[in-house]
């Protein structure tokens, strides 16, 4: 497996990361502990998880994620073979059930977050600690507009990377990232952090797949490549949208069936459908199953840093895996680009 370095940071991590949002809500301690064993033989060092995970969050099984990490660790002792990754959340008053709802980017929040995280993953620091969505106002998760009406008041991002790097210097993190971020706020993290003499963000994990491109715009172009901040790009598969298993049966078991019909509304979009349905005729006809264009697309372009891959099973890891090895052609590369241009970001 190949290693990169993230951004200026002095990390070393696979280009596939293992994304562990399924632990404690589809998977079992015990299946969590096989994904994770599975993952570092095929060389993957790097595993990312969050406080609020699993999902679909809930007050009965938040924070599972990081528990059934931590056992592992403690079981396996090779917490010094990974770069552990975990995240901070952000505002959200509906998860009333992390710090009482007061899950904003200030001083206390941040410090009881990464406290609790620690005693949770049973280490003394976590690597790289990202934070989860901003504090202020802007369109995530499925929004696309920026609509001033809705500012609301929110933590200065200085004030953020001071606390930040507090917890640095005592050594409970190693580095900082971000995720769910604009063009804007890559931009203010690093002016701060070079105002201020404070760290510098290392990463930003954003949305990247095929039906969802609108990093290669701006954010790349302009701010994260000149800027070396590297791309963690999630949910390469759609939510599974784009293995077809969703196309070739309504009812498969996945996120978008057994989680409520409105819970990621992005992924079942009529456009998103359409385009998945091309992309999967387009793999087949290249002698690939979709889910290999998918990974493999994510996996070859020059800008994704690492990708961050989740399974239910350890099959569905190994094959998942194994989709590094596939090389896509030039035409197989354009007549991608040609879906894209014809449907583009339906599920951003």
């Amino acid at each position: 497996m190949d290693k990169v370095k993230l951004g200026s940071s002095s990390l070393e991590v696979s280009t596939i990361c293992l994304g562990t949002m399924t632990f404690g809500e589809q998977n079992s301690e015990a299946e969590a502990h096989s994904q994770l064993d599975y993952a570092l033989e095929r060389g993957i060092n790097f595993i990312d998880t969050a406080e609020m995970y699993p999902v679909m969050a809930s007050a009965q099984t938040q924070g599972s994620t990081e528990r059934y990490i931590g056992s592992w660790l403690k079981k396996s002792g090779k917490r010094s073979q990974i770069v552990l990754a975990s995240k901070v959340a952000g505002p959200n008053s509906r998860m009333h059930w992390i710090r009482n709802g007061k899950t904003d980017h200030d001083a206390v929040n941040i410090r009881a977050a990464v406290e609790d995280s620690l005693r949770r993953l049973q280490t003394e620091h976590i690597d790289l600690y990202q934070l989860h969505w901003p504090s202020r106002n802007l369109p995530i998760f499925g929004a696309s507009v920026y609509n001033p009406r809705k500012e609301h008041a929110s933590v200065a991002i200085e004030d953020t990377l001071a606390v930040l790097g507090k917890l640095v210097d005592e050594g409970k993190i190693g580095h900082i990232g971000v995720s769910n971020e604009s063009s804007w706020g890559v931009c203010e993290y690093i002016k701060q952090a070079e105002l201020k003499g404070l760290p510098r963000i290392a990463s930003i994990q954003n949305l990247y797949n095929l039906t969802a491109r609108h990093f290669e715009t701006s954010l790349l172009d302009e701010t994260c490549h000149r800027e070396n901040v590297s791309l963690l790009a999630y949910s390469p598969l759609a939510f599974g949208q784009l293995t077809a298993k969703y196309l070739d049966n309504p009812q498969a078991r996945g996120r978008l069936t057994i989680f409520p019909p409105g819970w990621s509304p992005r992924y079942v979009r009529p456009a998103t459908i359409a385009a998945a349905a091309q992309y999967a005729a387009l793999a087949r006809a290249h002698g690939l199953t979709p889910a290999q264009l998918a990974l493999a697309w994510c996996y070859s372009r020059w800008f994704v840093a690492s990708t961050i891959i989740g399974a239910t099973s350890v099959a569905q890891l190994q094959q998942n895996i194994d989709a590094h090895q596939v090389s896509l052609s030039p035409d197989l590369v354009a007549a991608v680009d040609a879906i894209h241009a014809s449907l583009p970001n339906p599920g951003q």
